[in-house]
């Protein structure tokens, strides 16, 4: 009785268990698919930042995210698909900090406008009413 585990088969078995180990081996060592999905969303993100007028309020996160998203396209030509996913994530996060930091300036902004206008409608109202703060 032989325990082997391919003692006891056919030659065309061995060669299909041959042949599928090869393409599993090969199957791993492939390159995987360029972040295609990342990179739009990069650029979107930088888009919608620039949009916002993220260059005039954020520009070291747009620079930063243009940086990243040049650096994965060129990852995808050196087939770098895994670090080309990473910049393409990290292009589209600091756009988003980018749209993010433009939208608490301008909250800010309008904030203290609001606040100035409010405290002068309340100076008018005092000097109309005769009344010192």
């Amino acid at each position: 009785m032989h325990n082997s585990t391919f003692g006891d088969s056919s030659p065309a078995v061995r060669a299909v268990a041959w042949l599928s180990g090869i393409l599993v081996l090969s199957a791993c060592a492939s390159t995987p698919p360029a972040p295609t999905e990342s990179l739009v969303a990069a650029r979107s993100a930088i888009s919608n930042a620039e949009k916002s007028e993220a260059g005039r309020y954020a520009a070291p996160e747009v620079g930063e995210a243009r940086d990243k998203l040049a650096a994965a396209n060129t990852a995808v030509t050196q087939k770098d698909m895994t670090g080309a996913q990473r910049l393409a994530d990290e292009s589209r996060i600091e756009a988003d900090l980018a749209s993010a930091k433009t939208a608490q300036v301008k909250a800010d902004s309008v904030n203290a406008q609001l606040q100035h206008d409010n405290d002068s409608l309340v100076d008018e109202l005092q000097r109309k009413s005769g009344s010192q703060p």
